[in-house]
């Protein structure tokens, strides 16, 4: 096995590791690899749908997206799709995967299926590490409270995009829950800034003025350079993320002559979290 570290925040590259194989041993190395590094990074990974399917629910079990339809056949897959002539990318903004849910997603195995000649990477950015950095004064005002995420509602999700469809099947009302603004990884112990310029909204117990400020600063910290990694795509190319230890920025970088003008998919799979504590 070899390990190429993205950056010295977090993220990793893995060769030498077949995702194909959903043995307890090999899932027991690429869920330790995963919680040492926040997120793996596999090129070259031919996995079938069913391999794919295989290998998210070894990690518990799987979510539907409440607002966008997954495919007919695998509900719990949601194939995200950039069309050729769009220059919105699902997902360009800072955040953390439904964290407007009861119980936020827990992890995401997301696979390339068509990749533009340029654009499009991605970046990740470690929220134990912005716990850790994060100014005195802030961590004291925030250490005990509660904030509220927002889903936005389903319009966020797909009025930009030609190729992904609603779920009919669920409510498409803007909803949102209340979660710990600093929580406790379940498995490493370790605390994590649990907020993310994208769904959280306000926190608990604090005027809007002075929420809104506390926010910003926090946002800001973040998306520091030097707490971030980025990926950037090729085809069969398989990426796992903990969703409850870091925040992810798509990038829209599709200008014309530069990568507008293709189109990108991925298939994506979500596994249930927990009640953040």
């Amino acid at each position: 096995m070899e390990i190429k570290l993205l950056s010295g925040a977090l993220g990793a590259e893995i060769k030498g590791i077949d995702l194909r194989d959903t043995s307890n041993e090999n899932f027991k190395k690429i869920n330790d690899l995963l919680l040492e590094h926040k997120v793996i990074f596999f090129r070259n990974q031919k996995i079938t749908t069913e391999q794919h399917i295989a290998l998210a629910k070894k990690f518990g079990p799987l979510e539907t997206h409440a607002y966008v339809k997954g495919l007919d056949e695998h509900p719990e897959i949601v194939r995200i799709i950039k069309a050729e002539d769009e220059k919105n990318q699902w997902g360009e903004n800072w955040h953390s995967d439904v964290s407007y849910n009861t119980r936020p997603t827990k992890a995401v195995i997301l696979k390339s299926i068509k990749i533009p000649p340029v654009g499009g990477d991605t970046c990740f950015s470690n929220m134990e590490l912005a716990w850790e950095t994060l100014d005195e004064k802030i961590k004291n005002k925030i250490k005990n409270k509660k904030a509220i995420h927002s889903s936005l509602g389903a319009e966020f999700f797909l009025d930009n995009y030609k190729k992904m469809q609603r779920n009919k099947k669920k409510n498409y009302n803007e909803y949102s829950n209340e979660h710990p603004i600093v929580r406790t990884h379940p498995e490493t112990g370790k605390k994590i800034l649990f907020v993310n310029w994208t769904y959280t909204k306000k926190i608990i117990g604090l005027d809007e003025k002075e929420s809104d400020e506390i926010l910003n600063k926090i946002f800001e910290h973040q998306a520091r350079l030097e707490l971030t990694c980025r990926f950037t795509w090729t085809e069969d190319a398989v990426c796992i993320w903990d969703n409850r230890s870091v925040i992810h920025f798509a990038i829209a970088d599709f200008y014309p002559g530069r990568g507008f003008g293709y189109e990108r998919v991925m298939d994506r799979i979500a596994v249930e979290g927990d009640h953040p504590q």
